[in-house]
């Protein structure tokens, strides 16, 4: 019996006592991360001097199906866990739809967005190991916010490492990230080799989060006792944000329904895989008939016009060599507002899925996705983050196409964090100074032909 209530929420006893890892269900595996210097498949031992180990376990680990929570991080989650499954009965209604909407929102975490998952978990691993220190690199600080806090939590010192774009466009995240002790640098720096070489090349470079991660990743290896930390594209990263799916899981079923599609923004994959693997091994195992869509930036398009192939997840070459979709390491992002969906490729996860017709993927152009934004806004009354608009946008299609074929399809999407930060965005939305962005396609051929001559 489908409810008519609102919101859906479950008791602090009902958050996950595992996280779900799709990698032991898939039919075929993802391909070998490679070593940068040998171009041999990684070994769990090969990450240890970057991060911790039981990530870099985790990583790799492609056989159990669930890895439980420690106590410690669980406790962490209850502080905002569960986060509410809401019926958006206002977007129905405004898109006279006939199409059942929900969003799971994450907006309602303490820094306002879903990276808090993965962050209490990477900074929890850090502290057991006995490190002192942490690195990471942030888009637009969403994840910086989210690390500089569990950080905090786990008596860590942070450094964030935050796109320059991002930092002077969004300067309140910034001052959170400062708030809760982290130190905060625009990136490319002159603190690193990495960031000294990009600037050299470029002076006047915006920064990218591919830039971001070489700086953060040199620093963390030249400090003592510092490990680096990674808000997205990571097998371990996505694995800690099922708890997303494996909690709407339950709550849709309190609802009643079961999602026809489910789509969420996508940047590296952290939440799009956060919210649709738990529901995608009942496609995997039993052959569910479900839709999974991921709604990218039309001006950092991997999944919709990027190359599968081995390529570096950073600009300077220090990460593994990784099997996925991609527009170049060495591609240079438009300056969206969408800061964190500024990436260059996909996780290896999600690029065999998509390669292997689970998944689909769609490009919002950015004045869409703004558009979208503000109808939700005023539908729903919250304003959610620029990333979070081109989920909102991709939802918003499909509703459309179920009111023009009379289709009451259910449509799950995740929020996957609020806006109200990013007001200055919506400012320039709305006086009319945002523009869509065209793609060079020259320059990512020959960025895409540049992989060839590194395998």
């Amino acid at each position: 019996m489908i409810s008519k209530n609102k919101r859906f929420f479950l008791p602090e006893s009902e958050i996950p006592t595992h996280w779900y890892n799709i990698q032991a269900d898939m039919k075929k595996k993802p391909m070998p991360p490679l070593h940068p210097g040998t171009k041999q498949p990684l070994k769990p031992e090969d990450l240890y001097p970057i991060f911790a180990e039981e990530l870099s376990r985790q990583e790799l680990n492609q056989t159990d199906q669930w890895i439980e929570i420690p106590e410690e991080v669980r406790e962490m989650y209850k502080y905002y866990r569960s986060t509410p499954l809401v019926r958006a009965y206002g977007l129905e209604k405004a898109l006279e739809t006939p199409a059942h909407i929900y969003f799971k929102n994450e907006s309602v975490s303490p820094v306002g967005s879903h990276k808090l998952n993965s962050a209490i978990a990477q900074a929890y691993y850090c502290k057991k190991e006995g490190v002192t220190n942490v690195t990471t690199e942030t888009g637009a600080g969403q994840w910086g916010a989210a690390l500089s806090y569990a950080a905090k939590v786990f008596g860590l010192e942070a450094a964030v490492y935050q796109v320059k774009i991002s930092y002077e466009q969004k300067p309140y995240r910034r001052s959170i990230m400062q708030t809760f002790g982290a130190q905060v640098t625009a990136s490319p720096s002159m603190s690193t080799r990495a960031g000294k070489d990009i600037l050299t090349k470029n002076p006047n470079y915006q920064g990218s989060l591919g830039t971001a991660i070489s700086e953060a990743i040199e620093l963390a290896r030249t400090t003592p006792n510092c490990k680096y930390t990674l808000g997205s594209v990571l097998s371990h990263v996505t694995l800690h944000q099922t708890v997303i799916g494996l909690e709407a899981e339950k709550q849709m079923a309190l609802a009643g329904e079961y999602p026809d599609m489910i789509i969420a923004c996508f940047g590296g994959g952290s939440n799009f895989g956060g919210i649709a693997f738990p529901f995608m091994r009942h496609t995997i195992l039993e052959g569910k008939k479900t839709r999974y869509i991921a709604a990218e930036p039309a001006s950092c398009p991997k999944l919709t016009r990027g190359q599968f192939q081995y390529d570096f997840g950073d600009e300077a070459g220090y990460t593994p060599l990784l099997p996925m979709f991609t527009l170049g390491h060495n591609f240079a992002p438009a300056n969206i507002h969408a800061g964190g969906l500024r990436y260059h490729g996909a996780g290896v996860i999600v690029s065999q899925l998509l390669k292997d017709g689970y998944m689909e993927a769609v490009d919002i152009k950015q004045l869409d996705s703004f558009k979208a934004g503000c109808l939700f806004a005023q539908a729903e009354g919250i304003i959610p983050a620029p990333e979070s608009c081109h989920a909102i946008a991709a939802t918003i299609s499909e509703a459309l196409k179920c009111k023009e074929n009379d289709e009451e399809k259910v449509i799950l999407f995740n929020l996957s964090g609020h806006g109200l930060i990013d007001m200055a965005s919506y400012d320039q939305y709305l006086s009319g100074n945002l523009v869509n962005y065209e793609l060079n396609e020259s320059d990512i051929q020959k960025n895409i032909d540049q992989l060839e001559k590194i395998i």
